[in-house]
């Protein structure tokens, strides 16, 4: 039986075990029932967790395929992700100098087309990646291939077409949540540490576990063969948070709805989809030029970048070339965003700005010294 086989067996058996209770309330035994649902449904999400990682994994023998990979550059990586035919091509060709081939049909683009959005002095490269189609997790169509890119991006724009089934964005979700993207999630606090003997010997909770329990947290660690371990387990996870946890290679990215096309749908539909957003949905028409300068703004809040101006002695702030950085960036990644070796020869720096304590007098500073958002 091949993995997709097996992942398909596993799905089957997990549609058919529901959770549930005795169905006299009074019932001593309800809980007991409930209980051991629950862990037979952890260890069927732990197996199909381990099958899916090693449909993803590239094969080792044969020839090599086709890939798109784009070499990372500017000060953020967005990638637009979306079925085919959902006006990717055009957002690219509105947004930035790059010419995408675009056509009324499904599967215009065939690999990655990357274009560079400049936008309050920032160097944003924008990624226009193939249609995917569903079960593209699995293999189909050229899934992988879009996913893999997907990962290394730091926002990801989940394209939907406003006058097509309203099941889109969930059938995006599930494609990017089978290969270990979570969108708009945040890392479990869980410390996982392996040994190299003494057994699970240390599994703490500091609160109270409502979603899983040890049992299953064991049954998952033998699974995966794991014997020798610690874990602390400082919230209230769910069994796949755990099995995120274990994995090591789950993704956790930022992400915006982009509903396209509404110039194609009636007033009451274009309401409906307003008041269904969850306040990261962004509504556009490319064709109109409806609505895309509220998406660049957007993208701009959600990568949270920081504008650092420099200064020569003497000389006023150069505002005309800010460097962008991550929030939490330091002196030290200033001056790699200047040249790799001036944090070598460094021995001080003196800050104008929000994070300077005698602002608006300078602060002298080391290389750990935080920057803040339009800092001289």
């Amino acid at each position: 039986m091949g993995i997709l086989e097996k992942i398909e067996e596993i799905e089957k058996e997990m549609s058919r075990t529901k959770v549930g209770s005795s169905k006299d309330p009074g019932d001593p035994d309800a809980e007991l029932i409930s209980t051991a649902t629950e862990y037979h449904l952890g260890t069927l999400k732990a197996k199909l967790a381990k099958y899916r990682a090693q449909l993803l994994e590239p094969e080792k023998k044969g020839a090599k395929g086709e890939g798109f990979e784009v070499l990372k550059s500017g000060d953020a990586r967005v990638c637009l992700i979306g079925f085919p035919s959902v006006g990717k091509s055009t957002l690219l060709s509105k947004t930035t100098k790059t010419e995408s081939v675009v056509g009324a049909y499904e599967f215009t683009t065939l690999t990655a087309i990357p274009g560079v959005l400049e936008y309050e002095g920032a160097r944003i490269q924008l990624l226009d990646l193939p249609g995917i189609v569903q079960d593209a997790a699995k293999g189909r169509g050229r899934g992988r291939q879009v996913v893999s890119v997907a990962k290394t991006a730091d926002l990801i724009i989940l394209m939907i077409d406003a006058t097509k089934s309203a099941e889109q964005k969930k059938l995006l979700e599930i494609e990017l949540e089978a290969v270990g993207i979570r969108l708009n999630a945040r890392k479990p606090d869980v410390v996982f540490k392996q040994k190299a003997a003494g057994g699970v010997s240390y599994i703490n909770c500091t609160v109270k576990l409502t979603q899983t329990d040890e049992r299953t947290v064991r049954t998952i660690l033998q699974t995966y063969r794991i014997h020798n371990c610690d874990v602390m387990i400082r919230e209230d996870i769910t069994t796949d948070e755990f099995i995120d946890v274990l994995l090591g290679t789950r993704k956790y990215i930022p992400a915006l709805t982009c509903i396209n096309k509404i110039d194609g749908v009636s007033m009451e539909t274009l309401d409906s989809m307003a008041r269904q957003g969850d306040g990261k949905t962004v509504m556009i028409s490319c064709e109109m030029d409806l609505g895309i300068d509220w998406l660049l703004e957007s993208i701009w809040r959600e990568l949270g970048l920081v504008k650092v101006y420099t200064k020569r002695r003497g000389e006023g702030p150069d505002l005309s070339d800010p460097i962008c950085l991550r929030q939490g960036a330091t002196i030290e990644t200033v001056c790699h965003g200047i040249h790799r070796s001036l944090a070598s020869h460094f021995k001080y720096a003196l800050v104008w700005g929000k994070s300077s304590k005698f602002n608006p007098q300078p602060q002298k500073v080391g290389l750990t010294h935080s920057v803040q958002d339009e800092d001289v």
